[in-house]
């Protein structure tokens, strides 16, 4: 995909030629003029984030495209295999890092934060999460993934965004983005101020914890750079200390392959077995890093309807999940992030979290569910669910399973 009608007609990187809407438009040395006033690009920033507050985001920042400092840090990331199967992260080689190559044209990033805890989430709601943990039968699904799929939503609203700001300034060429290209993130929004990287390589706010999706706009004009912020993780090594499978190896560093968020979404395989009995009932995603981050108590709520949580995903019996047919998933699941994964990821996923129920006590249903996926499921499912009854006590004493 490209830039649209302004780079097609020739127009300079920052050069702005009205082109009949609204009167026209045409670039200032210090700002913008539409025809009828000027004004600054700064004001006009600020008109973005006014904007973007009605449409449901929660901050608004700026960054240039020179993230050349990145680059080694990825390379080195690749290098180790750290991305696992994870392919596309490696398949654009350093475009992830130069957004003018990835986008030609691109002068600077808009970039965009929108919490996503919904309107419902109750206080204390950490706590609650982390019980979620302590009981074997229920299927934990992580936080953002409960209700809609956030790359619909933030891709139509920040397009939204791009189609306002056109309706003030005239065309421009950009392109929007939201956890989909390849684009580094969570640097772009370090450099535009919406946080700092805390330990555990997620963005973090002073006023709104890590719960919070990050989205882009590419333009092809110059705005003033916002000012990134400095640190505050301190001594502070929760996250590093609290992950089930020690996938964060220090701080910033994180070994993809080993996270549960990776293994139960994005890996298509095998889950190692050493990883296994470690991911409890977590059936999509993992929170544990952000539910013991002390910044987390700042954490924003969205009112947006989006992030409603589906009942089925709050609290849901593995059984009653696993039951699900392949039908039923697409259908249940129609609208949301976990579609993607299809239903013999979920299968699989759900197979293990019952062999750790299993490990804690025998359970004569659990065992019947998985001895009916041994016969109708997937090859990788069936090895999964073999792997489950392994996890009984009796199977156990006898030396069975890891």
């Amino acid at each position: 995909m490209q830039f649209d009608a302004g780079i097609a007609q020739g127009r300079l990187p920052g050069q702005r030629i009205g082109q009949g809407l609204r009167g026209g438009f045409v670039a200032q040395d210090a700002g913008f003029y539409n025809g009828c006033v000027a004004f600054s690009s700064s004001q006009f920033v600020s008109q973005v984030r006014a904007w973007a507050r009605q449409l449901g985001f929660s901050q608004i920042g700026v960054s240039g495209v020179d993230l050349s400092s990145a680059e080694e840090g990825l390379r080195d990331w690749l290098s180790r295999g750290f991305h696992g199967e994870m392919a596309y992260m490696a398949a654009h080689g350093m475009k992830r890092a130069r957004p003018a190559e990835l986008v030609p044209g691109t002068v600077s990033v808009i970039t965009a934060r929108m919490d996503y805890l919904p309107q419902v989430t109750p206080e204390g709601w950490q706590a609650i999460e982390f019980e979620r943990l302590q009981r074997p039968r229920e299927g934990v699904v992580s936080l953002y993934a409960r209700g809609r799929d956030y790359h619909k939503v933030l891709r139509a609203r920040l397009q939204q965004l791009a189609d306002r700001m056109a309706a003030e300034i005239g065309p421009f060429g950009h392109r929007v983005f939201t956890d989909s290209a390849p684009v580094l993130e969570a640097e772009l929004a370090t450099r535009s101020g919406q946080g700092w990287r805390g330990k555990h390589t997620l963005v973090l706010n002073r006023e709104a914890g890590s719960m919070f999706f990050l989205g882009e706009i590419y333009v092809d004009f110059a705005l003033p750079h916002s000012e990134p912020v400095s640190s505050h993780c301190g001594s502070c090594s929760a996250c590093i200390e609290v992950c089930p499978t020690q996938a964060i190896l220090g701080p910033g560093r994180l070994d993809a392959r080993r996270c549960i968020s990776y293994l139960t979404i994005e890996h298509p395989g095998a889950i190692p077995l050493e990883l296994r009995p470690l991911m409890g009932n977590r059936i999509y995603g993992c929170d544990d890093c952000q539910l013991v981050c002390p910044w987390n108590k700042y954490a924003q709520r969205n009112p947006l309807p989006d992030f409603t949580p589906r009942a089925a995903l709050v609290g849901g019996d593995l059984l009653a999940l696993l039951a699900w047919s392949e039908a039923e998933f697409l259908q249940r699941m129609e609208g949301s992030a976990i579609r993607r994964i299809g239903h013999e990821r979920w299968q699989r996923n759900i197979a293990v979290a019952l062999g750790n129920a299993l490990r804690l006590a025998d359970d004569p249903a659990i065992v019947g569910a998985l001895q009916g996926l041994q016969q109708q499921g997937s090859a990788l499912v069936r090895e999964h669910a073999a792997w489950a009854l392994e996890q009984r006590p009796a199977s156990r004493s006898h030396g069975a399973g890891p």
